[in-house]
């Protein structure tokens, strides 16, 4: 079988369906592993340039047992206290704490005591939330309203009607905190889907506590997770080749039956495994009967897509950690102007990720970071300029200023991608890095699954369940195996699959 893609989804399942004893081969029409798990060379020093945040350890914890791994013996991971520092100008700062109890410290002291007690009120819901919702809807092969209306236990219905899950996550945050700034703070939750905090549903504040069971650095950055699961999947028998760039998937007789590269070689295969954004399906790019292998997502919209730039080079004034969060003050004008007149924000949230810190406020040498801002999915459109995207990085600079950082790098140290950038690199999304947004309730039912319309043709990506990040594409890949493999002991196609094994909870 053949798996198209080295993402984290696709070297997810090569390694389950290897220790298996099945044989895979993984095309991947880029040098190495990783998908938009990319790293750069800047400067001479690598640079994540995509996913920076390590969470939900107990995805790949199960996922590495599973192929006889233990992770420890294979990643070296140090757990942040500081899960991130946030500033709104030069005097406001909050720094969140993996520790809840010195996040609601720190949160009465920048807000005052209210607001901590309804911090401590949000934790607690965010709680009930994950726990009603880990087993029927991120471990499931794909939830429906029926499946989960059965699995989910009388606490967990009774936690989701609390929530009001026909609420926007923003108005959920607006029950619990009266100062804007922790509103703008949690509602950046929705961006980790690629959505607008106005229009993504309520549940998401499930987020928080993925957040609080631990957020990690990795050594070597998170390319090392690519690279780590890659080996792995080749020691117990996976083939790799790079450079081979997926032109086709052939089907005959209604069923998968090989894989064309460009160039014409054609590999057979009656099971494929694609770990790309369904977009591309759907837009015949793998071929046009690969555009009903999926439904269509009739009024979805395109995720976010980022302006992001890669800097080596010296920092000054604010005192950065790991992970850092610049807000502007109109928060709603930036979801206007993305997602209503399809354009860059004239004020974004800038996140930086100083990748050689940890929680000390020791300034290294030379820094190594990765700042980004949220931009529209219009890169097929040639949007935006290049005019607009050097406006864009001048007004980020300037709130850098405002609240207290300055960064000096000479030009070649410093690499901008847009999306015009991001739809060549994944072709049919204009950009979008996290499928469809995640707009509406019924928006966690209408991902596609693990299984297409076309028989031995598998999914795998954050494009479909469980959704985008790095956790969430490798439980895609699990579930694309565990599918592959319940399809070849049972003809039926009906056959429900959950993951099991580990948990997130402490």
């Amino acid at each position: 079988m053949v798996v198209v893609g080295a993402g984290i989804a696709g070297l997810a399942s090569a390694l389950l369906l290897a220790a298996r004893g099945i044989p895979v081969t993984v095309v991947e029409r880029a040098p190495a592993p990783g998908g938009k798990l990319r790293q750069l060379s800047v400067g001479g020093a690598p640079v994540d340039c995509g996913p920076t945040v390590f969470t939900m350890r107990w995805v790949f914890d199960g996922l590495l047992a599973e192929a006889g791994i233990a992770l420890d013996d294979r990643l070296h991971l140090e757990p942040l206290s500081v899960l991130a520092r946030h500033a709104w100008s030069a005097s406001e700062r909050l720094d969140l704490f993996a520790d809840q109890a010195r996040s609601a410290e720190a949160i009465g002291a920048f807000a005052g005591a209210a607001e901590a007690r309804r911090f401590e009120a949000f934790c607690r819901e965010a709680r009930r939330v994950y726990g009603a919702l880990e087993g029927p809807y991120i471990r499931a092969s794909r939830p429906s309203l029926a499946a989960m209306g059965r699995d989910l236990s009388l606490d967990g219905l009774a936690a989701l009607a609390a929530l009001g899950p026909f609420r926007s996550l923003w108005k959920a945050l607006a029950r619990h905190f009266h100062d804007p700034r922790l509103q703008q703070l949690f509602g950046r939750y929705a961006t980790y889907c690629g959505s607008s905090p106005w229009l993504a549903p309520a549940t998401l504040v499930l987020v928080a506590q993925v957040e609080m069971d631990g957020v990690w650095a990795v050594r070597g950055g998170m390319h090392a997770v690519a690279r780590m699961l890659a080996e792995a999947a080749a020691e117990r028998g996976a083939e790799f080749r790079y450079g081979a760039h997926c032109e086709r998937i052939v089907v005959r007789g209604g069923r998968v039956a090989a894989v064309r590269l460009a160039g014409g070689e054609a590999l057979a295969a009656t099971e494929v495994i694609f770990n790309g954004d369904v977009a591309a399906l759907r837009a015949g790019l793998l071929g046009e009967a690969l555009s009903r292998a999926v439904p269509a997502a009739r009024g979805a919209q395109r995720s976010l897509s980022a302006l992001t730039c890669a800097i080596r080079g010296r920092t000054a004034g604010f005192p950065l950690l790991r992970h850092n969060v610049f807000f502007q003050s109109d928060y709603a004008a930036e979801f206007r102007d993305i997602f209503g007149a399809g354009r860059l924000p004239a004020k974004g949230t800038v996140y930086v990720c100083a990748q050689a810190r940890t929680d000390a406020d020791v300034a290294p040498d030379e820094e190594r970071l990765l700042c980004l801002v949220n931009a529209p999915a219009s890169g097929d459109r040639g949007k935006p300029t290049e005019q607009e995207m050097d406006r864009c990085e001048r007004d980020c600079l300037a709130l850098l200023h405002r609240c207290g950082l300055t960064i000096q790098a000479p030009p070649e140290n410093c690499i901008r991608t847009g999306p015009q950038d991001f739809e060549r690199l994944f072709p049919g999304t204009g950009g979008a890095l996290y499928g469809q947004a995640t707009h509406g309730w019924m928006s966690a039912f209408a991902r596609p699954g693990s299984t297409s319309r076309i028989p031995g043709l598998y999914l795998a990506g954050g494009s479909v369940h469980p959704g985008p990040g790095v956790p969430m594409a490798a439980m895609s890949g699990r579930l694309a195996a565990a599918t592959l493999l319940a399809h070849r002991d049972s003809t039926s196609r009906s056959r429900r699959v959950v993951i099991s094994g580990g948990t997130s909870m402490r």
